[in-house]
């Protein structure tokens, strides 16, 4: 719905550091991901299945909102299923084991990955300490004659050592440019063809935010938008990052203006 309501992100302060909660993509990611770690990897776990395969329908969303709260989000958690206190007791005498919580650890890792939350290692970092941290803690409380201390707050993460978002050189930054410098745009009178000259001005970053409505490298999700991705390569709105220079936005309307051919033998799509 975003495309076809004009949607555009805004403008991020630069002086600003988001919240791991807004980094991660907020309850809508994490809900995906908690979704994925009990409907997919819980019940087909030797270890996890007898203790969490029967939980709540609604337990992925309890989980998701109280990552959400530590992680600096709304206090979901705290206002609608009772805090802190209510985690500590879904705990109690559940003698859970090392196995168990190494193995809970390595699934919410894969589903959080799964699930396409940020992959770069200052939120990894962030979050696999978190996750190492608060599995220790349920661990130990769920063991027999285990007393948690009363009353304790929510617990809030940050930045592990205030490794933020562009806090570090990478040493990839600007692949994309060198690569679309590398790009070689067919002639002018060169026949087009869909894979060999229409496929490769679309980046990988640009498939993934598109996703959602369509695959920029598939020739009959192309074709069928050919008209709407035109008007918003013309306008500059497409890519979200920067506009095409309009060398290579006369190739994608030559392309639609020759009928959209899957070929270069082809007249038409």
């Amino acid at each position: 719905m975003h495309w076809y309501v004009d949607f555009k992100d805004p403008v991020a302060d630069p002086d600003s550091v988001p919240t791991l909660f807004e980094w991660c993509g907020g309850l809508t990611a994490l809900t995906r991901m908690t979704r994925i770690f009990y409907e997919k990897h819980v019940p087909e776990d030797p270890l996890l299945a007898p203790l969490f395969a029967s939980m709540a329908p609604d337990h992925p969303q309890r989980v998701a909102r109280w990552l959400g709260e530590v992680f600096g989000g709304p206090k979901l958690y705290s206002e609608q299923h009772g805090g802190y206190t209510r985690m500590i007791s879904q705990h109690l005498g559940k003698a859970l084991t090392e196995d168990m919580r190494a193995r809970w650890v390595e699934l919410i890792c894969r589903s959080a990955q799964e699930a396409g939350l940020p992959s770069d290692p200052e939120f990894h970092a962030a979050f696999r300490s978190y996750i190492e941290w608060g599995s220790r803690l349920a661990l130990e409380n769920s063991q027999s004659g285990a007393q948690p201390p009363p009353n304790m707050p929510m617990p809030r993460w940050w930045w592990a050592c205030d490794a933020t978002p562009g806090s570090r050189v990478s040493a990839v930054e600007g692949q994309d440019e060198k690569e679309e410098e590398a790009l070689e745009l067919p002639a002018e009178d060169e026949p087009l063809g869909f894979e060999p000259h229409i496929k490769p001005l679309f980046r990988e970053r640009d498939r993934k935010s598109m996703k959602f409505v369509f695959d920029l490298w598939s020739f009959e999700d192309v074709s069928a938008h050919a008209g709407e991705i035109l008007e918003r390569l013309e306008d500059g709105s497409m890519p979200c990052d920067r506009a095409w220079p309009p060398q290579r936005v006369a190739v994608f309307r030559r392309w639609v203006n020759a009928g959209t051919p899957a070929t270069a033998s082809t007249s038409g799509g």
